[in-house]
């Protein structure tokens, strides 16, 4: 199995293509920059690096990046400073899931590609019903106004729900939601919810990055989870804080 990570040098991404290659799978990553990455993943004869920013390729450039994957995930998010919160793009994460599933769509290919991205817990699959208190449903309207990322995370997902859907001919995906993300140097026991658990403004859960990296190479390498998470927006939790 081939897998493209776009995303790849975030906290998450580079958790996520250590599993990868941990399970000896081949990963292909599009960077700016692989300053971030050891010897050991630069030199890993499975990984294969594009330098590059994803959105300043050309729509045949992206399709050539694709002709030959078989999964996608994506950990693209904003960085936490005035110019990645309200500069341009505004729409990374969304512009980024658009353009990738219209290259894939392109090459025409018989296979069908899995897409996993990486999403939030704060944002509510709207395929269900998501009961949500006042004040969750009063802040998070008001982080929508204020904050872009946020509202760019909710367009990503519904593209995959609406554009996409359940019954495409080429591709599969999963929208996986962390809640409160933190730090771990090691994978521990996790749960996965089809719906949030908590409030995840006011009582919100933890979930380490190397846990969300895990679930999402689950997915990809394992098609037992695959098949029962395809077409959802999971909510993964630690296990010690999933209650």
């Amino acid at each position: 199995m081939k897998i493209l990570v776009v995303g790849a040098s975030g906290a998450t991404g580079r958790l996520l293509v250590e599993q990868l290659l941990n399970r000896d799978q081949k990963v292909k990553i599009i960077v700016r920059s692989v300053e971030i990455f050891s010897e050991t993943i630069k030199n890993n004869k499975n990984l294969e690096i594009i330098q590059a920013s994803l959105l300043d390729l050309s729509d045949s450039e992206i399709q050539q990046q694709v002709k030959d994957i078989d999964a996608i995930t994506s950990c693209l998010g904003h960085n936490i400073t005035l110019k990645g919160m309200f500069g341009h793009p505004r729409k990374l994460v969304t512009d980024a899931t658009r353009r990738i599933c219209e290259a894939v769509k392109a090459n025409s290919s018989d296979k069908k590609v899995k897409f996993v991205l990486m999403n939030t817990a704060g944002n509510v699959n709207r395929d269900l019903y998501e009961p949500i208190s006042f004040g969750q449903k009063l802040v998070v309207g008001l982080i929508r106004l204020l904050l872009p990322p946020h509202s760019d995370n909710e367009k990503a997902s519904d593209y995959l729900r609406i554009e996409i859907g359940q019954d495409d001919d080429t591709i599969e995906w999963s929208a996986v939601r962390p809640d409160d993300l933190t730090n771990e140097d090691e994978v521990t026991e996790y749960e996965v919810y089809p719906s949030p658990i908590r409030d995840t403004i006011f009582n919100a859960g933890k979930t380490s990055r190397i846990n969300t990296g895990h679930f999402m190479a689950d997915l990809i390498t394992n098609s037992n989870v695959w098949n029962k998470w395809k077409g959802q927006m999971p909510v993964v939790y630690n296990k010690d804080t999933a209650e």
